[in-house]
């Protein structure tokens, strides 16, 4: 009797691990959705996945861990099912992942500035055109003085290579990120340490999404265009295409978007999720005209 039980009690252990092995293969219900990119993006996703949560029970994790180049790792790895990106996905980033079905959800619009710290501006320099911003970048150009401005050194925090706002500013200095040489200024992450860096350093220049310069403790430059015309980041200049650094906002999938992933996109799509962009500074989509 003893022998028989214990044979029973170690076949019903063995059953229990085989169950417990198997449920490893699938990921538990109620899995979290996990999103990474843009801190740019972020500020949208983040308001909406507060409303998610409370009013539909979801469990949405959110990070902003190497900003647009981690968002789309992140995809092409497998380790989230949304990304934040504000750029264009290129070939490039669909090189790194053959594998991966990208799928680009654009949300919204926003724009890239040049920011300088208060002392920079006050002192009289409140635009630069193309050249004098690659003079800047290449080490050419050291001083404010040398562009119209205070007898200041110039310091320059340049943004991640990799960075969403990073690869709008190459793009419309050289062309292509590609095209960028190495620099060696010091290096800037997220928008927020972004603009503290600069509103507490003489003499600062960075790039920076628009909507986070408030004209207070940082100041956005207009652009002189190549044919003299200067250009200040106002959302007319954005929704039309005129101003040179706007840049899509967007949500990328592998594929199209399924279960939790495909509830946020629809949502942040809808009425009451574009109506989150302007909140943040952004254009929603029925705002573009280009």
């Amino acid at each position: 009797m003893f022998r028989a039980t214990l044979i029973v009690s170690c076949l019903l252990a063995l059953a229990g691990c085989r169950k417990e092995a198997g449920s490893t293969t699938k990921p538990a219900a109620g899995s979290a959705l996990k999103i990474n990119g843009s801190t740019t993006v972020n500020l949208v996703a983040a308001e909406a996945a507060e409303i998610l949560r409370a009013e539909k029970g979801m469990n949405i994790q959110i990070d902003t861990q190497g900003g647009s180049a981690g968002g789309i790792s992140a995809i092409g790895d497998g380790l989230v099912q949304i990304g934040m990106i504000s750029k264009h996905l290129t070939d490039d980033d669909k090189k790194k992942h053959p594998k991966t079905n990208f799928k680009t959800i654009q949300i919204g619009e926003d724009a890239v500035a040049l920011i300088v710290s208060k002392d920079v501006w006050d002192g009289g320099v409140k635009s630069l055109t193309k050249q004098q911003a690659k003079d800047i970048y290449q080490g050419k150009v050291t001083n404010w003085k040398q562009v119209g401005g205070p007898d200041q050194r110039i310091a320059f925090f340049n943004k991640e290579p990799g960075r969403g706002t990073w690869e709008v500013f190459a793009h419309w200095v050289y062309g292509s990120p590609k095209k960028a040489p190495s620099v060696s200024f010091p290096e800037v992450g997220g928008n927020e340490e972004t603009r503290n860096k600069v509103a507490s350093t003489k003499g600062a220049l960075s790039q920076l999404s628009s909507s986070w310069a408030d004209q207070k403790t940082v100041f956005a430059l207009s652009l002189i265009g190549d044919d003299g015309s200067t250009v200040e980041a106002t959302e007319a200049s954005i929704a039309s295409g005129k101003y040179p650094m706007s840049r899509p906002l967007s949500l990328i999938t592998n594929g199209e978007p399924t279960g939790d992933a495909k509830v946020f996109v629809d949502f942040v799509l809808s009425e009451r999720g574009q109506a989150l962009l302007p909140k943040h500074g952004y254009l929603k989509m029925s705002q573009l005209k280009h």
